[in-house]
């Protein structure tokens, strides 16, 4: 059901060398970017037509607008299943204790005196976010992306969700997205939501069409078109990253409970079927246990044969064996993952040294289904080992720092020799004469002090 991969008995290669033995879904985003370029120009050049035209296409639906009404919001809301409300309302409560703790705040730095160098916090004007809504529908999703926007004070927000087919004649909800994005988005006062989803989306948010004003950032987790598509706008719009299929990392030692770690390895593989699942261990008891209770657990599954078996057989999922658990922490630092799982003695410890993943769950009490839903972490994450470099969503990604730069006349002068002395240098004569020019088209006398006579 899952492969194995034995790193034992050898010192561990360095960097990439490691990494490339691995498991990696295969994830062809520069592929994907030549059929979705067309869809992106056509949304731009034909607007809210082109959305429609894509919506009976791409999901089946017939459409007469994209946008969704505001008395469909307020009926899916109160239709809400109260314990579905409920586990959202806790889920969003959750997210603002962390998010709001991220807020960055104005910071005056006196570099010397009359010279002052202010670090000023400006959030992103208009945000587009993406829920998606293929395999299964998530509104977790909308409370990942809109929570952390909220918080950094974007004051324009979209959100688009894909159009779900009616589930019967007569479904009120047919043609718009799932009534679970709606409620969620309801229950965050989202109000401009639109039933248009994967790439045609992306496009949409960044050229804007006749009904929705283009946005300065889309975020959200979505499929291979969504990637490419974010790859397509990038630097016409900022994006958060470009995900891939999601994965869960567990790095464990014999005090783990193979039953915990088997159950966290499908609850990602039940995702998708290039979802990856990986052990890292360095105890061969654990990975025949792991192995044994995998059969059990996927049976009593739902979606068995077209998402956990394929992901978990997949090139993507393996147990990987080490002589250590040193070792097995340069694996997961190699490797990278969205969502890395400690489950050894004194697993604190051990997470205290991970230096790349895209979120951290410590212990056996920390599974990464508490943190997509209601840890108050964010769980739109990097995927594809890019947790090397890049963070997950928070109020920072909706955030530009701006300095704003406060000298005064003599500030400038007492190191204005510097300016000219680096500016000719690099062989920019001009960049030293903008400052001359204010000193009478000399250097002025870096040896005079702070006070310079007046031109």
């Amino acid at each position: 059901m899952i492969s194995r991969i034995d790193l034992r008995g050898d010192s561990l290669p360095e960097g990439g060398a490691l990494r490339d033995l691995l498991p990696r879904a295969e994830f062809d985003v520069e592929a994907a970017l030549e059929k979705v370029r067309p869809i992106c120009e056509d949304v731009h050049h034909r607007g809210t037509a082109a959305l429609i035209e894509y919506a009976r296409k791409f999901d089946g639906v017939e459409l007469s607008q994209v946008r969704v009404p505001a008395e469909a919001l307020k009926a899916a809301l109160d239709q809400l299943d109260p314990a579905v409300r409920a586990a959202l309302e806790e889920s969003i409560r959750r997210a603002r204790i962390v998010h709001r703790a991220q807020r960055r705040t104005e910071h005056t730095t006196q570099v010397v005196p009359g010279g002052t160098v202010t670090e000023k916090w400006i959030p992103v004007e208009r945000v587009g976010l993406y829920a998606p809504g293929g395999r299964s529908v998530y509104p977790s999703s909308v409370v990942m992306n809109v929570v952390p926007a909220q918080e950094a004070g974007v004051p324009s927000i979209a959100l688009a969700s894909p159009p779900q087919k009616p589930a019967f004649d007569g479904d009120p909800f047919g043609g718009l997205p799932h009534p679970t994005i709606l409620a969620a988005c309801a229950l965050l006062g989202v109000d401009e939501v639109y039933a248009v989803g994967g790439a045609v989306a992306v496009a949409m948010f960044a050229y804007g069409t006749e009904d929705c004003p283009p946005v300065n950032m889309v975020t959200g987790p979505g499929n291979i078109w969504v990637a490419a598509a974010k790859r397509y706008f990038t630097g016409r719009i900022g994006i958060d990253t470009e995900a891939g299929p999601t994965e869960i990392a567990v790095l464990a030692d014999s005090t783990a409970d193979p039953v915990h770690v088997a159950a966290d390895l499908i609850s990602q593989a039940e995702h998708d079927p290039l979802a990856a699942a990986v052990l890292v261990t360095d105890s061969e008891d654990l990975a025949a246990a792991v192995e044994k209770e995998l059969e059990p657990q996927v049976a009593a599954s739902k979606h068995v044969e077209d998402r956990i078996k394929p992901a978990l057989a997949g090139r993507q999922s393996a147990i990987v064996l080490v002589d250590s658990l040193e070792d097995g922490l340069k694996v997961v630092d190699a490797y990278g993952a969205e969502h890395l799982e400690i489950q050894t003695a004194d697993a604190a410890a051990w997470a205290a040294r991970v230096r790349n993943a895209g979120a951290i769950f410590v212990g056996a009490w920390s599974p990464v289904s508490l943190g997509d839903y209601c840890a108050g972490s964010n769980h739109v994450l990097p995927t594809a080992g890019c947790a090397c470099h890049s963070s997950g969503l928070s109020v920072q990604s909706f955030l530009r720092g701006v300095h704003i730069v406060d000298y005064t006349r003599d500030a400038l002068a007492e190191v204005t020799h510097h300016v000219v002395a680096l500016a000719e240098a690099e062989d920019l004569p001009a960049h030293g004469a903008a400052l001359k020019a204010r000193f009478g088209g000399a250097v002025p006398n870096q040896h005079s002090g702070w006070k310079v006579p007046q031109q």
